[in-house]
């Protein structure tokens, strides 16, 4: 089903109205009807948002496994999004409670139940000789434009984590997908970095099995099916490119889309065979594009599809600048710049 513009979304966003119902590919819509890989059920669902879906995940998490627990800033009390609205009263303040204003301190404090992040948790497993490992450690956090956030709560750090070694990067676009692939990430071994849209924390709307059912990791999804180009991207940016993908259709330009989900390690295979046939690839994320994940995209596929493409890698990204409050319009990797990208790519 296609998203709306985000435009569209950010209007209603101001005007505390209205709601985004997800476009979702054939894995995700095999979750709902219990046939995809994985741990998925049949049962029933209903339409939720993200961060329902979010609290449905990590309600499920707690209440399988009795070694896990949730502490963070104001996670005590639901948090500034809700996503932990209920977890407290339901499984104590013993599980559920929060920590001081402090990343680091949350972090190192995790020693013992996990470890931190770049120094510890990334490279536990490896010097140990794979014989420890840290236990589920998942750390959730927002990301990306939210229209009011300015430079500081509107940025995309995903590339700084891609770059450590033992560390899993996992970035939904949908509610869906989101509590399948927070279920599969709190139950592997490795530490994951999950981060959650928010844009789409309230306004993203589609049906989600009540039940417990993980999606794959390092598994990219095939949305749109197309012939002339090859789209990617990620999380919130996945509504930009379908939209775009839509309107190129309207020139005759057939456009494949395809949610990378996990980011490291990625599903290199997926997208070679895609860019195998198609000969062109766009990459698109909201991230600055010097040092953005998608350099590595583009560099990776030129080396595999080397002979068969037809077109220099097109990137359509953030600009190199703190993210700009006022200039939010011009920072931001819109339809429009997409659209603009996919001809001169397809027209090479």
């Amino acid at each position: 089903m296609a998203a709306k513009s985000l435009r569209e979304i950010r209007r209603a966003a101001a005007a505390g109205i209205g709601r985004r119902r997800c476009f979702s590919g054939d894995a995700a819509a095999a979750a709902a009807a219990g046939v995809a890989e994985g741990k998925v059920g049949g049962g029933a669902g209903k339409e939720v948002n993200l961060f329902t879906a979010i609290n449905q995940a990590l309600h499920i998490a707690l209440d399988t496994d009795p070694r896990s627990y949730v502490f963070g800033e104001d996670v005590g009390f639901g948090g500034v999004f809700r996503c932990t609205t209920g977890l407290a009263d339901r499984f104590g303040r013993n599980r559920v409670f929060n920590t001081p204003l402090c990343e680091q301190g949350i972090a190192g404090f995790a020693v013992g139940l996990a470890a931190m992040i770049v120094n510890e948790a990334a490279k536990f497993r490896y010097r140990s000789g794979n014989e420890f490992n840290c236990g589920g450690l998942t750390i959730r956090s927002p990301y990306g434009a939210v229209g009011h956030g300015g430079h500081y709560h509107s940025q995309s750090p995903e590339a700084f984590f891609c770059h450590v070694p033992g560390l899993k990067v996992i970035i939904p676009r949908s509610p869906r997908e989101a509590k399948g692939l927070l279920l599969a990430s709190i139950r592997d071994p490795n530490p994951v970095v999950f981060f959650e849209p928010k844009w789409l924390y309230r306004l993203a709307v589609e049906e989600v099995p009540e039940e417990d059912y993980m999606l794959p990791l390092s598994e990219a999804e095939v949305i749109r099916k197309g012939s002339d180009i090859t789209l990617i991207g990620w999380g919130a940016q996945l509504a930009v490119l379908e939209e775009a993908c839509e309107d190129a259709a309207k020139d005759g330009i057939s456009c494949e889309l395809i949610d990378l989900r996990t980011l490291i390690p990625w599903d290199k295979e997926t997208v070679e065979a895609s860019v195998s046939k198609t000969g062109k690839l766009l990459v698109s994320h909201e991230a600055p594009i010097t040092g953005g994940f998608g350099a590595e995209i583009a560099a990776s596929i030129t080396e595999r599809c080397f002979q068969r493409l037809e077109a220099p890698v097109a990137r359509v990204c953030g600009l190199d600048t703190p993210f700009p409050l006022v200039y939010e319009t011009f920072y931001m990797p819109t339809k429009n710049k997409v659209l603009d990208a996919i001809k001169a790519t397809v027209n090479y």
